[in-house]
């Protein structure tokens, strides 16, 4: 009885911490999406003449969108790459620890090849929306007015 109320107190605990770091992970997915659509938007403003001149020989509005919209496309699936390459190495010396202090050989920390595929996919989507305001911007500039600009 007593053991049964001590593991349901554990597990009320755990709850929460796991709620709390979700928390921090919306915030942090929803800050770096805003981050991703300035720096698109940074982007767009310093190639305003590039635009121009695609427009200027017959390129479409969805063309310039769809120049910005790979480009965001690219990094998030570079950074998703990197960040599953870097989890994977420090599983290394992770898994080291784990063994060293529990000695146990059979707890080993991993991550699920489904699980990576999904933080890759989300990585993709998040940029993708955090670009996609900019390239629609950059879709509406006027080819004459961007090619008058400095």
């Amino acid at each position: 009885d007593i053991t049964s109320i001590m593991m349901s107190s554990v597990r009320t605990i755990i709850d929460s911490v796991s709620y709390v770091l979700i928390a921090f992970v919306a915030v942090s997915l929803v800050v770096s999406s805003i981050m991703i659509g300035i720096i698109t938007y940074v982007s767009v403003v310093e190639r305003i003449k590039e635009i121009g001149v695609i427009r200027s020989l017959g390129g479409r509005k969805k063309d310039v969108s769809h120049l910005f919209n790979a480009e965001t496309f690219i990094i998030g699936l570079l950074s998703g790459l990197l960040g599953i390459g870097i989890t994977l190495l420090l599983l290394i010396p992770g898994n080291m620890l784990i063994q060293h202090f529990t000695d146990n050989p059979d707890i080993v920390a991993q991550l699920p090849t489904i699980n990576a595929l999904i933080l890759i996919a989300l990585s993709v989507l998040l940029t993708l929306i955090g670009g996609f305001i900019p390239s629609k911007q950059a879709a509406k500039k006027d080819p004459v007015i961007a090619l008058r600009s400095e």
